[in-house]
């Protein structure tokens, strides 16, 4: 029986079906130098974003078939190496869609509102905080969306149509037919949505062309007003520009769901900033998101020690020269 390494626990469904075909290795609690000695024994592995696989762990993993990735982002994944490698990379893009959209929203309305400081405030027993501080409604606004896929699609659909928000889309990807479609307008210039949105939403995967593509230059562009949203990778903001920008008082405020890196040190510029919300990488960890990030990321993973070709690859060109161990199919 084929063997399935897991850094991290999965949806208890997800794990039935996993356990039918295969022998799980969990090693929720193991260390990085434990999790990379495992995967040079087993025939595949589905992994967070803890355990990043690089081309040195892809070369001593001998028997490894398939990488599994129960999200949208594959950054974590030596893609290059796993393909010279012949190791398909299977992953979950519509997994976290209704749940990061949804943590997007919660976000928008949380800063807009002012809900950090009236919280702080209640809880400080300082009522009279109601007069002194005055939120935002968001309906009618403009909002930026850098990153037209699976959610960011998904948040300009709900704000173009709850909230009667003008939603403008930058995504070199993606046609000026499908950012109508979910109620935005596409931009052929990112310095159009720093320049007039009052809410700028990330939701672009990291790649040597994103990184840092929110920086200095960008958030200067920013309306005094504007608030700042990420929710998809960590790097993809400058965040000492981004902690300069909010002291200086430049933006409004900011939430970010992901950090460059992961957890932050216990100095982080923005911990004490009372006009930042902050959430630990846990955009897509709701009941239903982990339910359909998990199946999927199994049902992928077994399709390929099938020897069937999976719904979403990384890298699709791998396929026809894939690995495959001899006498364990």
């Amino acid at each position: 029986m084929k063997s399935v390494l897991l850094d991290n626990p999965i949806h208890p469904q997800a794990l039935a079906l996993l356990e039918r075909e295969v022998t799980i290795l969990p090693m929720y609690e193991a260390s990085l130098p434990e999790l990379r000695q495992a995967l040079a024994s087993v025939n595949a592995t589905i992994v967070s974003t803890r355990f990043p696989i690089t081309q040195q762990d892809i070369e001593l993993a001998s028997r490894l078939e398939v990488i599994g990735r129960p999200g949208a982002g594959v950054d974590s994944v030596d893609i290059r190496a796993a393909s010279d490698a012949g190791i398909p990379v299977v992953y979950t893009p519509d997994g976290p869609t209704e749940s990061v959209a949804e943590h997007t929203l919660c976000f928008m309305l949380m800063l807009a509102k002012q809900m950090l400081k009236a919280d702080a405030a209640v809880r400080q027993s300082d009522f009279p905080f109601r007069t002194r501080v005055t939120g935002t409604e968001i309906m009618g606004k403009t909002l930026g969306i850098i990153g037209g896929g699976h959610i960011g699609s998904r948040v300009a659909k709900i704000c173009s149509s709850a909230f009667d928000m003008r939603v403008l889309v930058y995504d070199p990807y993606i046609t000026p037919e499908r950012a109508h479609a979910c109620g935005g307008t596409l931009c052929t210039a990112l310095d159009q949505i720093m320049t007039d949105a009052d809410f700028v939403s990330i939701h672009t995967p990291l790649t040597p062309e994103t990184r840092r593509l929110i920086g200095r230059r960008e958030l200067a562009m920013m309306k005094p007003t504007a608030f700042l949203i990420n929710t998809s990778r960590g790097p993809v903001v400058d965040e000492q520009a981004l902690s300069e920008a909010l002291r200086q008082k430049r933006i409004a405020g900011a939430a970010l769901d992901v950090f460059e890196k992961e957890p932050p040190d216990s100095d982080f510029p923005l911990f004490g900033m009372d006009n930042v919300a902050l959430t630990p990488h846990m955009a897509s960890f709701t009941h239903e998101g982990r339910y359909r990030m998990g199946v999927a990321v199994v049902q992928q993973v077994l399709d390929v020690l099938r020897g069937k070709r999976p719904q979403f690859l990384a890298n699709p060109d791998v396929w026809e020269r894939r690995r495959t161990i001899a006498g364990e199919e």
